[in-house]
């Protein structure tokens, strides 16, 4: 008998892991941007704000997912429009 080929396993982007967050329905969830440095002059509203996470757009999903290869499609995904 030949030998077995060694499967790869995919390797998850481990910045994206930290900057990304997936529900348990599959959508991808980000934080937003410019909240790192000079918060004390923003208002409390804009504070608050921060503290929120946004729902990823459908063109930067993608590149997430290369990324994240273990984050894959939900069940049901395809039929429910969000």
């Amino acid at each position: 008998m030949g030998k077995k080929k060694k499967k790869y396993k995919l390797k998850t982007h481990r910045g994206a892991k930290k900057r990304f967050k997936v529900t348990a329905r599959g959508k991808v969830l980000r934080m937003k941007g410019r909240r790192s440095h000079l918060r004390r002059k923003k208002a409390p509203r804009v504070r608050r704000e921060f503290r929120t996470m946004l729902p990823l757009s459908s063109s930067d999903r993608k590149r997430v997912q290369q990324a994240m290869p273990g984050l894959g499609k939900s069940k049901g995904e395809d039929d429910r429009k969000e």
